[in-house]
């Protein structure tokens, strides 16, 4: 794991935080980073009821088992969401810093069984877009159907805006959180910099 000390937002070199506003105002879209969040992937059967049941009894969480949807709890400190990646895969997020416990416990928990745990909260960030105008921006990149009625609160899926692969999480009706690699995060912050500057797109000072 990282040294809290030392680690280093993947957005570091963009300066997310120069001219940041606490509100988004009147603009029609706006970028936040939310560096640091917790990130642990979680592969299995999900046909296992046992390890279904072990999971859930680890986390507090029942797995999602519908496609492209979440489960999400709270926790002390904050929501704990689980994303559906595929029919045996989920990734875990949540606040920073609480990936080792959750690895711990799965890890605990699956002893023997047929499962894989990886945090990767290290390898990632989250970019939060929101705004009335956030539809139009990811228009320009992503070819999925972002409409409400399509892609609902709580909806979840993997794909690429511009060139990067991310997955894609609605957290509110006018507020997506894109999950994407360091190695392409400022590709995509800068991409959606420039594909949001005709709804006049602003930067959120961070959040965890």
């Amino acid at each position: 794991m990282v040294e809290t000390v030392l680690r280093q937002s993947p957005l570091s070199t963009c300066h997310p935080e120069v001219g940041a506003l606490a509100e988004i105002g009147e603009a029609g879209a706006a970028l936040r980073e939310r560096p640091y969040r917790t990130k642990v992937n979680l592969r299995g059967d999900a046909a296992d009821k046992a390890f279904l049941k072990a999971v859930a009894g680890a986390t507090g969480i029942e797995l999602p088992l519908e496609p492209n949807r979440t489960a999400v709890i709270e926790r002390q400190f904050g929501p704990v969401a689980t994303l559906w990646l595929g029919p045996n895969e989920w990734l875990f997020t949540g606040a920073p810093d609480q990936a080792a416990a959750l690895v711990e416990a799965l890890d605990g928990a699956l002893i023997g069984r047929h499962a894989a745990v990886n945090d990767l909260s290290g390898s990632r960030t989250t970019i939060e877009l929101s705004g009335p105008r956030h539809l139009d921006l990811l228009a320009k990149g992503c070819a999925l159907d972002l409409d409400l009625a399509a892609f609902p609160v709580g909806a979840c899926a993997q794909t690429h805006i511009a060139r990067a692969l991310v997955i894609l999480h609605r957290t509110a009706e006018d507020r997506v959180e894109i999950h994407v690699a360091r190695s392409f995060a400022e590709y995509l912050w800068l991409w959606l910099l420039d594909a949001g500057a005709e709804y006049g797109v602003v930067t959120l000072a961070g959040a965890p």
